[in-house]
């Protein structure tokens, strides 16, 4: 079964690289190629004997798996399809809807805001030929009123504003996209007019939403507890899995350590559970009686404990949300469990490889989410390592004393009689020597296993580590080493009896739990401190991570495998990437798509300028979200330059964010001299200056001018003093290498325009019209009819136009008369909302664009446009 469910899983994997599910034709191929496989796997299995057995075999079984593969790419084709046939009509975006319904889970709450699953009972009107979502997402704000009571089963009849699940695309960053459908969410939008929300009678019924209510009110309950206390979310994410109240602060120290597994409800927890449960229902099976017969001579204890392990674990898997890892537990602890009952013995390897065929069968989107990976990757790991590693029991360290081993005379003795022969032998065993060296041989035995366990998960997650977080935390094994036993033996169980005691006792045992998290707080923070404690990187690429995984096999490879001293060359391109700037005299343009906002990295050969940071806290935390990670996984580790060109929310929002992560060696801003930024920019040990026309420099044989706003004091609103930048290659070999559009000379230009309008656009023209000429244009205040003026664009004479735009945004940008102004002129257009990032390579007398959604196009993205 390990070949069929891993050929199962590979075929989940290659449906989920697609841009387009399979037609009939694909289907018709798939078929005839499974057919096949099959009957090559019957005709190489049944004559697998003689001298070409094993050769044979190893065919038969290839076979095998390429036949699991096609069911597993058939399976997950059907499940998309049915998924995917939801779909919210497109005339029915952006307008107001009434739906009734009920509350199925609540996804994050605080006391302004909430964002909820709403399972959908019935829709205003029906759509022909069309199948109406049965889940969306919502979002509701508190505005003049506090948020009502929003608890799961609850029936609402709500006025939504509802869109397609629609997420922002960036090169390197994973598509949010996956997540909604993952979960099986077809629309997502807010509760437009809460004040004409109605709570219906009723409320919905089933186990999904009894164990809902059951998280909700131990949610409610940790709340009232722990209040405002700074790791309240960590308690409540050791207790029911929900991971929103987790702060940035916590996420960040338990990410720089190697930590952050410890918050999500793993399977170190449900294991840690499991067995605890176990231990005591197979005590109390062992002291039960049944009219006069021992219960365990009528089921065996083992198997009653085993039972009751799966039981405990099942309930709280329920309670932490399912989870890929808590998945991934209890279907190895379920699996291992039957074997157990009937009597069968059952390899580790195939134990794991059930529990990954049952997880894609109930979830085939669970491959494209980080969890799915390190759970999995850990686990095998720690089989793979200790395969070659066979235990040796020493007879002479576990042989009991004499008088130990004597059953007579353990028979004869009364159990309430005092021998006091025996009662001071086993006074004097205490200060017995070798007594307490056969202890500590037991200890050092056990220190060495987990120590092995603990080198083994740690460099095999290295290389998913760095893809999925572009960091590695080299403190990370000593910080595991004492915060995995601290965590399971005394954190855990202490959340856990704030769920289970009653009142008052949950209360102390809560506030117990958060004590406990302080003091490992606190020791996490010391080693996060040590200047060598993470090593960020880009984002490897699948040649780096397959170097990788060699690497990682080779090293944990039973002992006497040959060539180990080449196993760190094969981490080279994984710890040493390729430099990955443009040549001299070149650059990189990136606009990202970061919803309604700006946001531009400009790359050249050794430098990199940001310009403008996107929206921060009081809107969609894109610089923190998008922007930040996006220059860890470009490994963009410092910026040279940081250019904010004004003060609004959806240019300099994200900037704080960007100051906080990445060093800045100059801040540039065209804000006001009180804006907090400029405090930020200082502290952060940035040079701090205001942007101002006629400002230049040059990096990398790259031109970079500033055209706007004027020197002096800023007046007016923020628009009217943008900061509006000009980059440009060097020259290149005269008229012969220009390009259509471009300069005598060859050299190509971008410019980045910030918000300016209307009058901001006739005075350059007076002053600078030769040096508006651009062949790539970020678009004037994202297409607004205030910009954009055909004298502007006659003077540009732009070839490519990046319009930053959110998807259905309220603000209506582009407007269709300026986007149609673009489109007359035959420019390239890419627009964020519909194409995602846009990636510009410019040299002297050549450019070429890249779309995020015409290369990383998935198939599930078609829902969204």
């Amino acid at each position: 079964m390990r070949t069929v469910w891993c050929g199962f899983a590979l075929g989940v994997m290659l449906l989920q690289r697609q841009a387009a599910l399979p037609g009939w034709s694909a289907w018709l191929a798939l078929t005839m190629l499974a057919a096949l496989a099959v009957l090559a796997a019957v005709w190489l299995l049944r004559g697998a004997v003689g001298a070409m057995s094993g050769m044979r075999r190893f065919a038969g079984w290839t076979a095998v798996c390429v036949a699991s593969a096609c069911a597993g790419f058939g399976y997950g084709a059907w499940r998309a399809e049915l998924r995917l046939a939801e779909a919210l009509p497109a005339a029915w975006q952006a307008r107001d809807i009434d739906v009734n319904g009920h509350i199925a889970r609540v996804l994050a709450l605080d006391t302004s805001r909430a964002s909820f699953l709403f399972a959908v009972e019935s829709w205003p009107q029906r759509a022909p030929g069309a199948k109406l979502p049965q889940l969306i997402q919502l979002t509701w704000v508190a505005r003049d009123a506090p948020l009502p009571r929003l608890e799961p089963g609850a029936r609402w009849h709500l006025t939504v504003r509802l869109k397609r699940p629609h997420g922002e695309g960036n090169f390197g960053l994973r598509d949010t996209e996956t997540t909604l459908l993952s979960r099986g969410v077809r629309a997502t939008g807010y509760v437009n007019t809460p004040e004409r929300a109605r709570r219906l009678a009723a409320d919905a019924q089933g186990m999904s939403v009894r164990i809902e209510r059951v998280r909700a009110a131990v949610r409610a309950r940790i709340d009232a507890v722990l209040a405002d206390a700074p790791h309240r979310g960590i308690v409540l994410a050791l207790a029911t899995g929900a991971q929103d109240a987790v702060s940035s602060v916590d996420w960040r120290l338990l990410r720089n350590t190697g930590t952050s597994h410890l918050v999500a409800i793993s399977g170190l927890h449900l294991s840690f559970v499991a067995g605890l449960s176990g231990w005591a229902v197979g005590a109390l099976w062992r002291r039960a009686r049944w009219r006069g017969v021992e219960a365990p001579l009528v089921v065996p204890a083992q198997k009653i404990a085993v039972a009751g392990a799966v039981c405990v674990a099942a309930a709280y898997a329920a309670l932490a949300g399912f989870n890929v890892p808590v998945q991934r537990a209890l279907w190895m602890l379920a699996v291992t469990a039957a074997a157990l009952w009937s009597s069968r013995e059952l390899a580790r390897s195939h134990v794991l490889a059930w529990a990954l065929g049952l997880v894609l069968l109930r979830d085939p989107w669970a491959v494209t989410a980080a969890g799915f990976w390190l759970s999995f990757g850990a686990v095998a790991a720690i089989l793979f390592a200790a395969s070659g590693r066979p235990r040796v029991r020493r007879t002479d360290a576990i042989a009991p004393a004499p008088e130990e081993a004597d059953p007579m005379r353990e028979k004869d003795a009364p159990r309430d009689a005092i021998d006091p022969p025996r009662l001071s032998a086993r006074f004097s065993a205490v200060f017995d020597h070798e007594r307490w060296r056969r202890a500590a041989r037991r200890f050092c035995v056990r220190a060495g296993d987990g120590a092995r366990v603990q080198w083994a998960v740690t460099l095999a997650l290295a290389p998913l580590t760095a893809y999925w977080f572009m960091q590695i935390p080299l403190i990370g094994p000593l910080a595991n080493a004492f915060a995995i036993p601290y965590v399971s033996v005394f954190v855990t169980p202490a959340a856990l009896a704030g769920v289970v005691l009653p009142a008052p006792l949950d209360a102390l045992a809560l506030r117990a739990a958060h004590t406990l998290v302080e003091g490992l707080a606190a020791a996490l923070a010391m080693l996060e401190g040590w200047p060598w404690a993470v090593l960020r990187l880009p984002q490897p690429g699948y040649w780096a991570l397959g170097c990788a995984a060699v690497g990682v096999a080779w090293c944990l490879a039973p002992r006497g495998w040959p060539l180990r001293w080449l196993v760190p060359f094969t981490w080279l391109p994984l710890l040493a990437p390729a430099p990955g700037g443009p040549p001299p005299g070149t650059f990189r343009l990136s606009a990202l798509d970061i919803g309604q906002g700006t946001s531009v990295l400009v790359e050249t050969a050794r430098h990199t300028l940001l310009f403008d940071a996107g929206p921060g806290p009081e809107s969609t935390h894109a610089g923190e979200r998008i922007v930040v990670p996006y220059l860890q996984a470009h490994g963009v580790m410092r910026l040279d330059a940081l250019m904010v060109s004004h003060d609004d929310s959806d240019h300099s929002g994200g900037a704080q964010a960007v100051l906080d992560a990445v060093p800045v060696r100059q801040f540039v801003a065209g804000i006001l001299p009180g804006h907090p930024l400029w405090a930020s920019a200082r502290r952060a040990g940035a040079d701090a200056v205001q942007c101002a026309a006629g400002q230049r420099w040059q990096w990398d044989g790259v031109a970079f001018e500033v055209l706007w706003p004027n020197a002096g004091p800023l007046s007016g609103k923020p628009n009217t003093h943008c900061c509006v930048l000009r980059v440009t290659t060097a020259p290149g070999r005269g008229t012969e290498g220009a390009m259509a559009g471009g300069t005598e000379d060859g050299a190509v230009s971008a410019l980045l325009a910030a918000d300016i309008e209307a009058p901001t656009e006739r005075t350059l023209l007076v002053r600078d019209a030769d040096r508006l000429r651009a062949q790539v244009l970020v678009v004037p205040h994202h297409g607004s009819r205030t910009s954009s003026t055909e004298p502007f664009l006659d003077s540009v004479w732009p070839l490519v136009a990046i319009f930053q735009v959110g998807y259905l945004n309220r603000f209506h940008h582009p407007h269709p008369g300026v986007f149609a102004r673009y489109e007359s002129r035959h420019i390239v257009l890419a627009r964020s909302d519909a194409d995602g990032a846009a990636r510009v390579e410019a040299a002297p007398g050549t450019l070429t664009v890249e779309r995020f959604r015409d290369t990383q196009r998935r198939y599930w993205m078609e829902a969204g446009e």
